[in-house]
């Protein structure tokens, strides 16, 4: 993912925190989602660069910020997610069982950058 945003222009500090954000966003996919396939898009346009993950939305419940102890091993990801994006939320897929969860980081740049 490095690569395509270095290849889009994207300044170092974003791509670093867009690294992140989709790490997070996938591994809580992964470990939560209950899904056979999970499907990430990447996207930038007007000063904006957009994370999904997509998954089959078998997960019991929706995704919220965890409240970890200081000794616990997990329950940071959203928490990091909040804290490096300008924005994140979640979304049904239209016209089929399936949840979008998204992330979204201003980028610095006002024109856009190539899909």
């Amino acid at each position: 993912m490095d690569e395509l945003l270095i290849a889009w222009g994207v300044r170092e500090a974003v791509r670093d925190n867009a690294v992140v954000v989709t790490s997070e966003l996938l591994t809580n996919a992964l470990t939560h989602s209950a899904s056979d396939w999970i499907v990430c898009e990447v996207r930038s346009t007007d000063g904006v660069l957009r994370i999904e993950v997509e998954d089959q939305n078998r997960g019991s419940t929706l995704p919220v910020p965890g409240r970890p102890g200081p000794d616990d091993q997990g329950g940071r990801g959203l928490l990091l997610v909040t804290a490096l994006s300008s924005d994140w939320g979640t979304a049904d897929v239209p016209h089929r069982s399936g949840r979008i969860v998204w992330a979204e980081l201003a980028t610095g740049e006002d024109k856009p950058v190539p899909p």
